[in-house]
């Protein structure tokens, strides 16, 4: 799951849940929609990784958070590499590993009951047209979650791999998904058990 949030009086810890989430939508519309080459993407993953400093998180958070993405990070570039090209591969990985990072630095210094707050009170509105902010927040929460808790089965395969001797290479995705179409089948369930879902 994701972390707690970094006990601390840094400048980001005491900005609102509301400005940090339209920051953080903002920088992941920045990252995706214009084009970007090797260079822009280096400038924006040093950029993030210095925000951390900045609004009072330990350096060495982002790269615990890196270190325990690697697996996901790792699979996407070498698939990117062989598949398109090295400059495409290192674009996206960057990419993805610069949102990932600035995703973990919100939640990092937002308690998450405060960004719930803040979704629901944006998608109060949407209400007459069916929409249900509350389940669309619980929806987002779980999304947050969600790439931790694959990072660690990830984990968990390498585990196994070195407890047995053995290198499953490409093959160690298909534990990895059955472990984590069984852990969504649970959530399902404790969902609709408490009458969410």
């Amino acid at each position: 799951m994701i972390a707690p949030p970094v006990v601390g009086a840094g400048f980001l810890h005491r900005v609102p849940a509301g400005p940090k989430l339209a920051a953080l939508a903002v920088a992941a519309l920045a990252l995706t929609l214009p084009p970007q080459d090797p260079v822009s993407i280096a400038v924006c993953l040093l950029a993030v990784l210095a925000l951390y400093p900045i609004g009072g998180v330990p350096l060495t958070a982002a790269g615990a958070e890196l270190w325990r993405l690697r697996a996901i990070l790792l699979v996407l570039a070498i698939a990117l590499t062989v598949f398109v090209s090295p400059a495409a591969a290192w674009v996206s990985t960057g990419r993805v590993a610069a949102l990932l990072l600035l995703a973990a630095l919100l939640t990092s210094t937002t308690r998450m009951s405060d960004l719930l707050a803040v979704l629901q009170r944006l998608l109060g509105p949407l209400r007459r047209f069916g929409v249900e902010p509350e389940a669309v927040s619980m929806a987002v929460s779980l999304t947050l979650t969600m790439v931790p808790v694959v990072a660690g089965f990830a984990q968990r395969v390498r585990d196994a791999e070195r407890a047995r001797g053995v290198r499953l290479g490409v093959r160690g995705v298909v534990p990895l998904l059955v472990m984590t179409l069984r852990h969504a089948d649970q959530v399902g369930d404790a969902l609709a058990a408490r009458g969410v879902a």
